[in-house]
């Protein structure tokens, strides 16, 4: 087994496979290193495992259906993604300031409201508006954003990578261990959150074997996070959410890690729905419960979970799976995306910074003060 302390990160995309958000321009004619006009490249996660898809967009509104269909999804790559989605809404319109500026706050709006919960892609658009401050020549500010939304994705995979890393001390050789949702590379621009602790310790040497729920909506767990574990070559099974308290009770689980959407200042954590069922039960089991998330998923303005907006999604996802009705039609639903899980019952949240421990809001915000 590799020497933990040492050994260099994994790749973020393994090699031959697609990036999960990429910008990219065929034009050359403003000089190396502008790089604009160009597009959002995303690999379209609603057609995995099956199909491997590139979408490749450059309209406002296509990008907005992209986040709202979940062909990209996980809070990170949704931060990047919305950073590569305002210059490409915006590079079209550069003839005079008071144009830019309009196109500007249309598309900021745009992209704000395409999903309410994850709390990355309104850090990356106030970032990235941020960076433009004072600059009124069009040309020049649709340069800064490009060089912010490729800071914020050059960021993310170093926090991935870092947050691995970190819990690498969470492992043990020849380990069980238990995640919910996707959140590998396929949520992030680098290894993953979560996922990236079990794709650090495969790295390091570390024989483990991980258990993934199917996970709503559009089971993300099944179709995704089972596509990373073959991509990978991590061992572990699949199993139906509801499945998941007699799993614990066998006591074969030593720890679950889930990432998050949103880290209240308490440290209370918004992650997909069904997660604070299995904090519960972990908890009632005696099993440690990790949240891994960067400090970028951190929202200090809000005191406690109770107050983080929760998205609701769409009843066509539970009445039936892919155009095929399951249930009656136009019954009633209730399909909250995410849950929320109490402070109280979190062991650590694993940032790029650290591992932050009870108590979690005096930890966190020495985190966000200090960086370590």
């Amino acid at each position: 087994m590799s020497d933990r302390a040492t050994v260099a990160p994994p790749p973020a995309t393994p090699e031959g496979a697609v990036p999960t958000v990429a910008w990219a321009s065929d034009d050359t004619s403003a000089g190396p290193g502008r790089g604009w006009p160009g597009r959002v490249e995303l690999l379209d996660q609603t057609r995995l495992p099956h199909e491997i898809r590139v979408l490749r967009l450059d309209d406002i509104e296509d990008i907005r259906d992209a986040i709202r269909r979940l062909c990209v999804r996980g809070a990170p790559a949704i931060g990047v993604t919305a950073g590569y989605g305002l210059v490409a809404g915006v590079q079209g319109f550069a003839t005079d300031a008071a144009t830019f500026a309009a196109r500007l706050e249309h598309v900021d709006e745009r992209l704000r409201t395409s999903r309410p919960t994850a709390v990355n892609l309104a850090w990356a658009l106030d970032r990235c508006r941020a960076a433009i401050a004072g600059i009124s020549d069009p040309g020049a500010a649709i340069d800064a954003l490009l060089r912010e939304a490729r800071a914020i994705h050059a960021e993310d995979e170093a926090a991935c990578a870092a947050m691995g890393h970190h819990a690498l001390e969470l492992l043990r050789d020849g380990g069980t261990y238990l995640t919910h949702c996707n959140t590998g590379r396929l949520a992030t621009a680098g290894i993953g959150t979560a996922f990236g602790v079990f794709v650090s310790g495969r790295h390091a040497g570390l024989d483990l074997t991980v258990y993934a729920g199917e996970v709503r909506p559009l089971l993300q767990g099944a179709r995704l996070t089972a596509f990373e574990m073959r991509e990978r070559a991590i061992d572990g099974y699949l199993l139906p959410d509801s499945a998941v308290g007699a799993l614990l009770r066998t006591g074969r689980i030593e720890s679950v890690f889930v990432g998050a959407d949103r880290i209240a200042a308490n440290g209370d954590a918004a992650n997909k729905i069904g997660t604070y069922a299995i904090a519960e039960l972990a908890g009632a089991a005696g099993v440690p419960f990790y949240v891994v998330a960067p400090t970028s998923t951190i929202d200090m303005s809000l005191t406690d979970g109770a107050l983080i907006p929760i998205e609701q999604r769409a009843a066509d996802e539970v009445l039936g799976f892919r155009g095929e009705r399951t249930a009656p039609d136009a019954f009633p639903v209730w399909n909250p995306a995410f849950d929320v899980t109490p402070a109280h019952l979190i062991a650590g949240i694993v940032t790029e910074c650290g591992i932050a421990r009870a108590p979690l809001a005096a930890s966190l915000a020495a985190q966000l003060a200090t960086g370590v």
